[in-house]
């Protein structure tokens, strides 16, 4: 049996499920991290040394990393749009999958905690505005590529892609700060929207 360990309020963990509701896989969770059980006890330290969630236990196989589970997951099953079999379109996917984890996931990380968990209580005014200005440039990055595309990140497809990122432009959205008119970013939020498992792990009141 598959098992996802980690909160569901957790963005990262909403990636995974998000992902397993696309491929309709079942799964049982296990709620692990704030609010619930403690990530720093033994047993969880033992499938995950850095006390994350979300972490995928699949009999004695192990995976830790949002971005990785996901694409674990999607190339497990038959060939799926999700995660292209040929090499230059899978490419396109990962790229812009890392580039959500790496770049974009480091721009918005002051202005959010500072806005939307209130840490630090007192912020620090010139942070919160390089991370306002950054945090915009790269959603701006974003929207000239959905301008490119005139639909999803990669193309005419839902990928993987989208998920990590989607679940980033609605963080985006629903942060308190000044933002450019987007024309792309509303039309892939809305076209987002029309998918079941967007409001299920997307648009409902996560942080």
């Amino acid at each position: 049996m598959l098992t996802i360990l980690g909160r569901t309020s957790s963005i990262n963990v909403r990636k995974v499920l998000w992902t397993c509701d696309e491929l309709a896989l079942d799964y049982q969770q296990e709620m692990w991290g704030n609010g619930f059980r403690e990530t720093h006890q033994p047993d969880f330290l033992a499938l995950n040394p850095n006390a994350q969630v979300p972490v995928l236990r699949e009999g004695e196989f192990v995976l830790w990393e949002s971005n990785t589970i996901c694409r674990y997951l999607a190339a497990s099953q038959p060939e799926t749009a999700l995660y292209p079999h040929a090499v230059r379109a899978r490419a396109e996917v990962e790229r812009w999958m890392d580039w959500q984890l790496g770049d974009l996931n480091n721009a918005w990380r002051y202005l959010f905690n500072a806005r939307m968990r209130n840490t630090p209580a007192m912020p620090d005014p010139a942070q919160l505005a390089e991370g306002e200005a950054s945090w915009n440039r790269h959603l701006t990055l974003l929207a000239n590529q959905l301008e490119h595309t005139g639909a999803y990140v990669t193309g005419e497809t839902f990928t993987l892609a989208d998920i990590v990122l989607g679940l980033s432009v609605h963080r985006w959205l629903m942060t308190p700060m000044s933002r450019p008119a987007l024309p792309a970013i509303d039309r892939y939020y809305d076209l987002l929207r029309e998918r079941p498992a967007f409001a299920r792990y997307a648009t409902q009141q996560w942080p």
